[in-house]
C-alpha cells in the first residue's frame, strides 16, 4: 500500500482528481453510501435534485489527492496553493504577539492549510489517530515533515495548545466533530443540531487567542487550491458558549457558499449513547 501511495504522489493533480471523480462516482452505486450522503444533505439544509453527483465527486477528490499532500516534496506540495486571500490576519495576529486558533471545517482540502501555514509559522495541530496503524503513520509523518508539531485529543496535548498559544504560535483543529461523551456541547450547526467539542473555545477563552477560518478551496480540473484565512467578529469578555455559536455559524456561513466540497459521508448529526438531551432553544 506504502508504495501505491508513493507511486500516486508523483502523479499531476489533474490525474488524481480524475481519478477521484471515478471513485466517487463509483461510490454512487452503493445504496448505503448514496442513503447517507442524501441523509446527511437533508438533515443540514443542503439536499437538492442533482446534489449527490457533484457531493460524490468532490468527496473522490479529496481522497485521491492526499498522496499528493502528504507524500510529494514539500516545494511541489505548496505550489499547488495557487493564491491565499486573508494572510494579513495572521499577521496581524503576530504583530500583537497573540496566538492564533486556525479552525479548519472539513471542507475542501484541509491538509493543505495547516502544513502550508507551518512552513511559515509555528503550529501545533489537535489530531485523533486512525484506526488503521498505516494510514496513521502515513498521515502524522506527512503533516509533521512540514512542520506541524501533532497532539493527541489528551490532557498532554491540551497542556501543549494551551502553551503554544500562549507563547503567541497557532493551534490548528477541525472544530466540526462529534464530541465524545461529556467533551462536547449542542450547536445549531447549518440546520441541525450537533454535538461538537467545547475544547476550541475553552482555549480561545483561556488564551485570549485570536480565531481564524481557513479553508482550501479546490480548483476546477486539478488546478490546485486557494487558501482562505478569515476573521471572525468576537465581542469583548465572550464566555465559551458564545464563542461557540459565533464559530459554528461562521462555519455554517462558510459550507453553504462552497457546499459540495465538504466532507458530507460524515455523520456529525448522529445521536450517540450517552449524549445530553438538546437543548430546547436550538
Amino acid at each position: 500500500m506504502h508504495a501505491l501511495l508513493r507511486f500516486a504522489s508523483h502523479l499531476p493533480l489533474p490525474v488524481l482528481h480524475a481519478v477521484g471523480v471515478c471513485l466517487g462516482g463509483v461510490g454512487l452505486l452503493r445504496g448505503r453510501y448514496r442513503n447517507r450522503l442524501r441523509d446527511n444533505l437533508r438533515t443540514a439544509g443542503q439536499y437538492r435534485p442533482g446534489a449527490l453527483w457533484p457531493v460524490a465527486r468532490e468527496l473522490g477528490k479529496g481522497v485521491a489527492e492526499l498522496p499528493k499532500v502528504w507524500l510529494a516534496p514539500l516545494a511541489r506540495v505548496y505550489a499547488l496553493v495557487r493564491s491565499v486571500h486573508g494572510w494579513e490576519h495572521l499577521q496581524a495576529a503576530q504583530r500583537q504577539g497573540r496566538g492564533v486558533l486556525l479552525l479548519a471545517p472539513h471542507l475542501g482540502c484541509w491538509e493543505i492549510c495547516g502544513m502550508y501555514i507551518a512552513d511559515r509559522m509555528p503550529t501545533t495541530a489537535l489530531y485523533t489517530p486512525p484506526r488503521q496503524p498505516w494510514v496513521h503513520d502515513v498521515m502524522r509523518r506527512g503533516r509533521e515533515r512540514s512542520g506541524v508539531r501533532t497532539v493527541p485529543p489528551d490532557h498532554a496535548g491540551v497542556r501543549a495548545m494551551l502553551t503554544r498559544l500562549r507563547a503567541g504560535e497557532a493551534v490548528f483543529i477541525l472544530p466540526d466533530q462529534t464530541a465524545n461523551k461529556g467533551e462536547g456541547q449542542w450547536l445549531r450547526f447549518l440546520d441541525a443540531p450537533a454535538y461538537m467539542p467545547a475544547l476550541p473555545y475553552r482555549l480561545l477563552q483561556r488564551t485570549g487567542a485570536i480565531p481564524l477560518v481557513v479553508f482550501a478551496r479546490r480548483l476546477p480540473w486539478g488546478r490546485g487550491y486557494r487558501l482562505y484565512i478569515e476573521p471572525m467578529a468576537i465581542p469583548s469578555g465572550a464566555d465559551a458558549g458564545a464563542l461557540a455559536k459565533i464559530v459554528s455559524q461562521a462555519l455554517s456561513a462558510l459550507i453553504r457558499r462552497h457546499p459540495w466540497q465538504y466532507l458530507w459521508n460524515y455523520n456529525l448529526f448522529r445521536r450517540r449513547e450517552g449524549m445530553p438531551p438538546i437543548p430546547g432553544d436550538l
